[in-house]
């Protein structure tokens, strides 16, 4: 069994806006989170428009248990982005892939900081300034599952018929060892940078969308 990790927290507000949140009544205080999937929506359903998580997602300590800790928050991350709840974070890179990873990571709401990189103020600036909802995301049709990145520019597009891929999305989606997943699924969905290994871990990228922000030729 992989050692425990403590579970995130959030402070949470009811509204993004720096002084509307000091109001009466806009903070929601500090609530804690189980890393399971319902947490996005539970911080929703109780009104939170903007969270500040506890602690920075370290993906530059190794080692599993760092690894499961930057996971689980980064999930968190990911669920709120993909409601528009505003996020408060830090970010910490190995400065060996920094310079690609936070790419990587730019569909996610941009963090406050980040750490590791030679020119974090340029990057910064760049994810802030580029960042829009659905840059990122991944629908389920009959039959079929399409993602669509435009993380680098341009829209790519990834359709997959093949039913093993939904089962794989699931498992990745939390977070789970590489060898639990197909060997050619893994490697396809690497090569397309639509998962993130931290350590022995690999974690889906993409958020789910249920219906278009926007028409769907324009997305």
């Amino acid at each position: 069994m992989p050692p425990s990790t403590p579970s995130p927290a959030v402070q949470a507000w009811r509204d993004h806006d720096a002084q509307a949140r000091t109001l009466p009544g806009m903070s929601l205080g500090r609530v804690p989170l189980t890393a399971e999937p319902g947490d996005a929506e539970r911080l929703w359903a109780m009104g939170a428009r903007r969270a500040e998580l506890d602690s920075p997602v370290d993906l530059a300590t190794p080692g599993q248990a760092a690894a499961r800790a930057a996971v689980d928050r980064l999930c968190l991350i990911r669920d709120l982005t993909a409601r528009a709840v505003q996020v408060d974070w830090d970010l910490r890179l190995p400065p060996d892939r920094a310079d690609h990873l936070w790419k990587v990571l730019s569909h996610l709401h941009p963090p406050r900081t980040v750490h590791g990189l030679a020119d974090a103020d340029t990057a910064l600036h760049a994810w802030r300034t580029r960042h829009y909802l659905c840059k990122l995301i991944w629908r389920r049709g009959p039959g079929f599952l399409q993602i669509r990145d435009r993380r680098w520019g341009d829209l790519r597009r990834f359709t997959a018929d093949d039913p093993r891929y939904p089962a794989a999305i699931a498992r990745l989606d939390r977070g789970v060892h590489q060898a639990d997943i197909a060997p050619d699924i893994l490697e396809e969905l690497t090569a397309e940078h639509l998962v993130l290994r931290a350590d022995e871990l690999a974690w889906w990228l993409p958020y789910h969308v249920s219906r278009w922000l926007q028409e769907a030729m324009a997305v």
